[in-house]
């Protein structure tokens, strides 16, 4: 059954994001060929060791319980619709979106949201121009490990102050977001400055997301808080079965 509902969610998703594919194009994620070989190289290393133990925890997790799968199938068709909505950066000629890796990190370990991003973003690259193969490690490395891990360690931390479910989840949700554009411009900076110093292109290109991801990231926290509040409402079940809370836990507690 689980697997039937995961099928009827995918087609959707893909096409949707075809949809958003054929309209004029702006820069998503960090583009084909915008990087220099020897720093595009670079966030592959990064990247390498995170999808490496990722890939092996989520292999862990599909030998202890058998729904860890469509679980993963669920959470991956989830970053992968979030992230294929562009918003236009106008001072910048690029775009923003949300990223979704708050969300996944929070519910199957920030490895394992690593894996998740890094299959959303290959996908794209290869079938929406959404990104690129040669920046794909540098988009994992911002999207997936910077995002997943800022986002998790965010929610864990405000868990262990005993601060509310919900708003952990909204603070999660808001930092994996501008962490992830915070980590793109680094790697934009750092990649096409040439001779120029680094901060000053730093800091414009970080200005330039503003105006479209601070709301974004707001958004983001509303929905990772929106999702976290449901499953609470709904399914503790699966909350408490995923570890994100223990068994007869209140959430402000």
């Amino acid at each position: 059954m689980k697997f039937r509902k995961f099928n009827a969610i995918v087609p959707p998703a893909v096409m949707l994001c075809w949809l958003m594919s054929v309209t004029p194009a702006y820069a998503m994620h960090i583009s084909e060929g915008i990087l220099p070989f020897n720093w595009a190289l670079l966030w592959f290393i990064i990247a390498f060791p995170f999808m490496a133990v990722g890939l092996r925890r989520v292999k862990q997790m599909a030998s202890v319980d058998l729904s860890a799968k469509p679980l993963m199938g669920l959470m991956a068709a989830v970053v992968f619709i979030i992230s294929c909505m562009p918003i236009p950066v106008p001072t910048a000629g690029t775009c923003s979106h949300p990223c979704g890796t708050g969300i996944a990190a929070i519910l199957v370990g920030p490895f394992a949201s690593v894996v998740i991003a890094g299959v959303a973003l290959l996908i794209q690259a290869l079938f929406l121009a959404h990104g690129g193969l040669s920046t794909w490690g540098a988009n994992v490395v911002s999207m997936g490990v910077v995002g997943s891990f800022a986002g998790y360690f965010a929610f864990r931390g405000l868990r262990l102050l005993r601060v509310n479910l919900v708003v952990a989840a909204f603070a999660a949700g808001i930092l994996a977001d501008w962490a992830t554009y915070l980590a793109t411009s680094v790697e934009l900076a750092s990649g096409i400055r040439g001779d120029s110093p680094f901060l000053p292109l730093f800091w414009k290109i970080l200005v330039a997301f503003i105006p479209t991801q601070l709301p974004l990231g707001i958004l983001e926290g509303a929905i990772t808080a929106g999702m976290v509040g449901l499953l609470y409402r709904k399914r503790p079940d699966l909350l408490v079965k995923m570890k994100v809370i223990k068994e007869g836990v209140k959430t402000n507690g």
